[in-house]
């Protein structure tokens, strides 16, 4: 998709981009020059019932197929995912700023190597056989018809993908909104799923803001909705598709802790705990933001990281070198910069706490790494979810201690625990309320193992054979062999 070749970025309904009935659209900005990149067609209401009529006539021709044929065409597509990854990624940097070296390395080939996951189950997809004296009893996975799925701005190909993979293994259509905020990557699924053979309408990219979602959520033509997202909007996608008692399933916030104990290899937890906060700029809803660290190697932890940190090089999002790129939007860096001016008020400043001091960066979004040391679990910084580059450091001496601490919060999406001693590590993960964890390592999640979080932090599970129950629904058959049984 060259953006230079289109004047606006149109909605993908039936296998074709078509013009918005709307008249609304909206600009596309690059968050690490605040250029415009394009506009995109607002889709109304006119294009939500063309895309649900689009999925359910879709829906018809790709649930009659075979689970190999639908197989083949979801391995085709990986394929071409794998081959365009450059180009991908370099629409994914403009749209989010983050770094290249980021983006071709993760965001499109972990897309890919989901989708040929999924396609490669699609075969394998069955039910289960019982037998009984004089009868069987057989049970049937079938698909749930049109999906929607409501994608983030931080991973939009990644997402695209993790919610389209397995809809689709399973026989289901897909109706997927992009974020507002990067709406180009979606759009260029959609061509690449065609290209493999996808049947038109079976996957649709619809375009908008927070209307269009709910005008998607409400629709009474669709029966599930898959949803990336922070709490706030996981509890209105809720009580919309409440309505119709749709299947939901959510990904929402987290304010994860990262546990490090005396005895955890030092360079490896410092590492880590860069990675689980400045990664992607620190927009990573699985983010270990609360790095709890024994004070026994308190000092000596906070000293490697400030160094390390410091070194850490921000720049254009372009350039592969770059390790550090640019916040999502302008209102967005203001709002992480005033949690930063929050923690001044209540932690210590270690590094970073300033929008990048580069003029040549003075147009983009971009804050410098920051840390926070001294912090209490009282702090703005420390029970809010922040989604920028801000890590709070807090000292803890007893195994008691952490687990109460970190277990006290609204959220649960995930947690890490470094030391070397492996019966603490599997004793501290049991008692952590949290859906996704490492030892010794964090944010590695490979489409094999399930995805999600707990209380606040979503429903359902991402990835792993665990998100095939949630595209399907069981039906139960009972098979009398002989005459039926009766007392009359």
């Amino acid at each position: 998709m060259q953006m230079s070749q289109r004047p606006a970025l149109r909605n993908y309904i039936g296998g074709a981009f078509v013009a918005a009935a709307s008249g609304e659209s909206f600009d596309t900005l690059n968050p690490a020059t605040g250029e415009r990149i394009c506009t995109v067609e607002q889709a109304g209401p006119a294009e939500v019932d063309a895309a649900v009529r689009a999925a359910t006539e879709g829906f018809a021709v790709w649930s009659a197929m075979t689970g190999a044929e639908r197989g083949r065409v979801l391995a085709r597509a990986a394929q071409i995912l794998r081959s365009r990854n450059r180009e991908i990624a370099e629409l994914e940097v403009r749209d989010t700023g983050k770094p290249i070296q980021e983006a071709e390395a993760v965001d499109v080939l972990s897309g890919a190597d989901c989708i040929e996951y999924f396609g490669g189950m699609a075969a394998g997809i069955h039910g289960e056989h019982h037998q009984f004296r004089g009868a069987f009893a057989y049970t049937r996975r079938e698909p749930l018809g049109v999906c929607v799925g409501i994608g983030a701005w931080n991973y939009p190909i990644q997402i695209a993908c993790w919610k389209s993979a397995p809809a689709l293994a399973c026989g289901n259509a897909m109706i997927f909104k992009p974020a507002e905020l990067t709406p180009l990557t979606a759009a260029v699924l959609a061509e690449v799923y065609t290209e493999a053979g996808l049947p038109a309408g079976v996957f649709n990219v619809v375009q908008g803001d927070g209307r269009t979602g709910q005008m998607l959520v409400r629709h009474p033509g669709v029966a599930k909705v898959s949803l990336t997202g922070e709490v706030g909007t996981g509890r209105r996608v809720m009580a919309d598709a409440a309505q119709g008692l749709k299947q939901v399933t959510m990904e929402l916030g987290g304010k994860s802790p990262l546990i490090v104990f005396g005895d955890a290899q030092l360079d490896n937890a410092v590492t880590a705990a860069m990675l689980a906060n400045f990664y992607t700029q620190g927009e990573i809803c699985s983010n270990g933001t609360r790095v709890f660290v024994h004070e026994s190697i308190h000092d000596e932890f906070l000293a490697r990281l400030a160094r390390r940190t410091a070194a850490l090089r921000i720049g254009d999002p372009m350039d592969p070198q770059t390790q550090v790129g640019a916040l999502i939007s302008r209102e967005h860096m203001q709002r992480v910069l005033g949690y930063i001016e929050s923690g001044r008020r209540s932690a210590r400043l270690v590094c970073g706490g300033r929008r990048a001091q580069d003029p040549r960066l003075a147009a983009g979004n971009f804050v410098e790494p920051t840390v926070f040391a001294d912090c209490t679990d009282e702090c703005q910084i420390v029970r809010e979810e922040i989604f920028g580059p801000v890590m709070s450091v807090l000292r803890f001496s007893s195994e008691e201690e952490v687990v109460r601490r970190a277990n006290a919060t609204e959220f649960g999406l995930s947690a890490g625990v470094f030391t070397r001693d492996l019966a603490t590590a599997h004793r501290v993960i049991a008692l952590l309320q949290a859906g996704t964890c490492w030892i010794n390592t964090y944010n590695i999640t490979p489409v094999e193992i399930p995805f999600g979080g707990v209380k606040q932090s979503g429903i359902g599970r991402e990835n792993g054979r665990a998100a095939i129950g949630h595209y399907t629904q069981l039906k139960s058959v009972y098979v009398e062999l002989g005459d039926v049984v009766s007392p009359y």
